[in-house]
C-alpha cells in the first residue's frame, strides 16, 4: 500500500501488520484478513477486520476496526462542514490518554488536512454491542453510562489549557448565531418531514428552541469541561454480560468544550422511554453528582447539579433537528430522529424546563 491514508480499498496485510508492530505486538505477522461493514454511522463508516495471525502473542487482537469517511456525498459534506473527520482524528491523537473514560485504542489516526481524507483503526471492543438507541436501554445500563461520563468530565473539569487547542473549538458568539440560524433555517424541513409523527405539545416546545435566548445556544460558563456531544446508545458500546454493565464510547466526531450536564441530560432523555426516565432520572444524577466529587471535583453542589440538567434537557434538540436534515436520510434515521425529538421534548416538558429559553 502505497497511500499515508488508505480508504478501504487499501487496506492490506502490510498495513495491517505494520499498525499491530507499532503498537507493540513486534512479532505479529498478518497473514490474511476478512472484512464487514458493522455500526449505523451517519456521517462515518466503519469496516470489521478479522485478522489471521502468524506468530503473534496470545494478547494480540484478532480483529480490529477501521473507520472511514461516509461514502454517501451528502454526510459526507456534512463531515467535512462540522469538521467531525478533525476532531475524531485530533481527539484520538491529543486527548484519549488525558481521560478515564473507557474508548477503544487507537492502532492508526491519520488525516489530511480537515477530510474528509482521514482513517482510524480501532480496537475492536466485542462481545460489546452498540446500544439501540430506537429500544432505549435498562436503567442499570443508564447508571453505567452516566457514571462513565465521569471519566470525561473530571479530569477536564474547567481546564482552561483546553481552550487553546483550536480544532476542539467552543461555544462563542459567531457559533451561537451560526447554530441558532442553522437551527432556524432547518426547523421547517424538519417539521415537514417529522411533525404528523410528534405529539402537540412537543412540536411546540422543538418550534420554541428556535427563539431561546438561552440552551441550546450558551457562551460557555463558570462550570465547563470536555463533552462528547452526541452521548447516545447508538455512539456506546454496552457488554451486559457483566454486572455493572461495562460501557465504552465511540464517535468522537462532535467532541468540544461545553456545560458537562448536557451530556448527562442528553443521554438521560434520549436513552430511557419516558416512563422509565421519570422514576429513576434524580437517582441516576445524584449517582453522577456524588462519582464527581470522589474524582476530586469540589465546589459544585447538588441543586446546581440539578438545575444545570434541567437546563441541560436542551442539549439534544439541535442535533436532532439539525443532524436530521443534514445527513443521508434512511428508514432506521427517520425512526432514529423521530424517538430522539419525541423523547427529547417529553423530556424538557416533563422537567418543567421551559424557564430557560427566556434565558
Amino acid at each position: 500500500m502505497s497511500k499515508s491514508i488508505p480508504t478501504p480499498a487499501d487496506i492490506d496485510v502490510e498495513f495491517l501488520t505494520k499498525c499491530l508492530r507499532e503498537a507493540g505486538h513486534t512479532a505479529a505477522q498478518v497473514k490474511s484478513f476478512s472484512s464487514e461493514r458493522v455500526g449505523t454511522g451517519q456521517i462515518g463508516q466503519c469496516i470489521r477486520y478479522g485478522l489471521e495471525l502468524e506468530d503473534a502473542a496470545a494478547d494480540t487482537p484478532r480483529s480490529l476496526i477501521g473507520k472511514f469517511p461516509s461514502d454517501d456525498p451528502t454526510s459526507l459534506q456534512t463531515g467535512i462542514q462540522l469538521r467531525a473527520y478533525l476532531k475524531e482524528v485530533s481527539f484520538y491523537r491529543d486527548l484519549q490518554s488525558r481521560l478515564g473514560i473507557r474508548t477503544p485504542k487507537c492502532y492508526f489516526a491519520e488525516i489530511e488536512g480537515e477530510g474528509p481524507e482521514q482513517m482510524l483503526l480501532l480496537e475492536d471492543l466485542a462481545p460489546a454491542e452498540q446500544g439501540d438507541q430506537l429500544k432505549g436501554c435498562t436503567p442499570e445500563v443508564a447508571r453505567a453510562a452516566v457514571l462513565e461520563l465521569v471519566g470525561l468530565h473530571a479530569p477536564s473539569w474547567c481546564d482552561a489549557s483546553l481552550r487553546e487547542l483550536e480544532w476542539l473549538g467552543e461555544p462563542n458568539p459567531m457559533v451561537i448565531q451560526l447554530g441558532r440560524a442553522l437551527y432556524s433555517v432547518q426547523l421547517d424541513p424538519f417539521m415537514q418531514r417529522f411533525e404528523s409523527r410528534l405529539e402537540a405539545d412537543e412540536a411546540q416546545i422543538i418550534r420554541a428552541v428556535a427563539d431561546s435566548k438561552g440552551p441550546p445556544f450558551a457562551l460557555l460558563g463558570d462550570v465547563f469541561s470536555l463533552v462528547h456531544v452526541d452521548y447516545r446508545l447508538d455512539n456506546i458500546l454496552i457488554n451486559e454480560g457483566v454486572d455493572p454493565p461495562s460501557i465504552a464510547v465511540v464517535d468522537w466526531q462532535g467532541v468540544t468544550l461545553g456545560h458537562p450536564l448536557a451530556d448527562v441530560a442528553y443521554f438521560i432523555g434520549a436513552g430511557l422511554l419516558p416512563e422509565t426516565r421519570k422514576s429513576v432520572e434524580e437517582d441516576l444524577v445524584r449517582g453522577y453528582h456524588d462519582a464527581l466529587q470522589e474524582a476530586g471535583v469540589s465546589g459544585y453542589s447538588w441543586p446546581q447539579c440539578w438545575t444545570d440538567y434541567r437546563r441541560g434537557a436542551f442539549a439534544g434538540f439541535a442535533v436532532t433537528v439539525v443532524a436530521s436534515v443534514m445527513v443521508q436520510q434512511t428508514e432506521r434515521g427517520d425512526e432514529m430522529f423521530t424517538a430522539m425529538a419525541r423523547r427529547h421534548a417529553r423530556h424538557a416538558l416533563d422537567l418543567g424546563a421551559e424557564e430557560f429559553l427566556a434565558g
